[in-house]
């Protein structure tokens, strides 16, 4: 009990003898730490998003390179459904929510098909798909060629996390606050 008693006093005297300099450093620098902490995995996590998306863009890029073109004046070609499906395939892959792309229908315009879904996106925000078979491209050669391209482009939402950290600190401030729309695209020459 003696031993005990000693050292509660070893231990009063050493915490009455602080100026407690400590815990008020702790208490300013904790809430910048956070913020940093915070806006770091954010921009990260965009940042890996970004890549996902344009690695997603350019697998459908790859496959539409080897589809044939013929198809492109059904309702419903194979070589679009092909695309869809190998874009879709890899966000699946990748661990990103496709906001339920695999089961939307595209609204066609010449030859482009835009895929629009937006079940359970980040934010209720959308998840687009466009995918031009008839994009054309000039050729900067000497003879000026002409290249008929397959062009498609992602636009998905990213939800920031970063403006709800900032608003604890300071109720009334406005930074990366909502869903930004992060788009992604690759073109590649049709093969076919």
């Amino acid at each position: 009990m003696k031993a005990m008693r000693d050292f509660s006093e070893r231990l009063f005297r050493a915490v009455a003898s602080t100026d407690g300099s400590q815990i008020v450093e702790l208490a300013v620098s904790l809430p910048l730490l956070m913020v940093f902490v915070v806006g770091i995995t954010d921009f990260g996590t965009a940042f890996n998003l970004k890549q996902k998306l344009n690695n997603a863009a350019r697998e459908g890029t790859r496959i539409a390179a080897n589809q044939d073109m013929a198809d492109v004046v059904n309702a419903a070609p194979n070589s679009i459904i092909a695309i869809h499906d190998a874009v879709d395939n890899y966000l699946l892959a990748a661990r990103v929510n496709d906001c339920g792309l695999s089961s939307v229908t595209p609204t066609k315009v010449g030859l482009t098909w835009t895929y629009t879904a937006n079940s359970g996106c980040p934010g209720n925000g959308t998840l687009t798909l466009t995918i031009d078979r008839g994009n054309t491209f000039q050729a900067a050669d000497a003879n000026t060629t002409t290249l008929e391209t397959t062009h498609i482009l992602i636009s998905y939402p990213f939800k920031w996390r970063f403006g709800g950290v900032i608003r604890f600190f300071a109720p009334s401030a406005n930074y990366a606050n909502g869903v930004t729309q992060i788009p992604a695209e690759a073109m590649m020459t049709n093969l076919n």
